[in-house]
């Protein structure tokens, strides 16, 4: 019943890969949807992920957690994860926070794609 509440997470897949919008406030309601749309789409077989944040303004210590969760998901699914549009603050947090030793951070969703593009030449060359 609470799911009605809020808004859906937007999201679209492109090939492989499903890329998820976050909210312009990540914290618990929010980083919650952003993780259950991920798991969803790597059930349904997306073998990369782009989570996109250029709505985002805020992200709170709960939200970074999720985050944690949702690169550790990533991980055990053998799946990419790239985070695209973090603005210049959120960056330095998640810099900060050890984050970027885990996830690459994208310019914007376009160079994810790309770079991801790249990763699976990469993988299908055997390299």
């Amino acid at each position: 019943m609470g799911e009605s509440t809020g808004f859906p997470v937007r999201s679209h897949c492109v090939g492989t890969t499903a890329v998820i919008y976050a909210s312009d406030y990540l914290n618990k309601l929010t980083g919650e949807r952003i993780e259950r749309e991920c798991k969803k789409q790597l059930d349904s077989g997306c073998q990369a992920l782009v989570i996109n944040f250029s709505d985002t303004e805020l992200v709170n210590s709960i939200g970074v957690s999720i985050l944690l969760g949702i690169i550790d998901i990533a991980q055990k699914n053998g799946a990419q994860l790239i985070f695209s549009d973090v603005n210049i603050q959120t960056a330095e947090l998640f810099e900060m926070l050890g984050l970027t030793r885990h996830v690459l951070l994208a310019r914007d969703e376009d160079e994810a794609l790309s770079t991801l593009s790249e990763f699976s030449q990469a993988r299908l060359a055997g390299h």
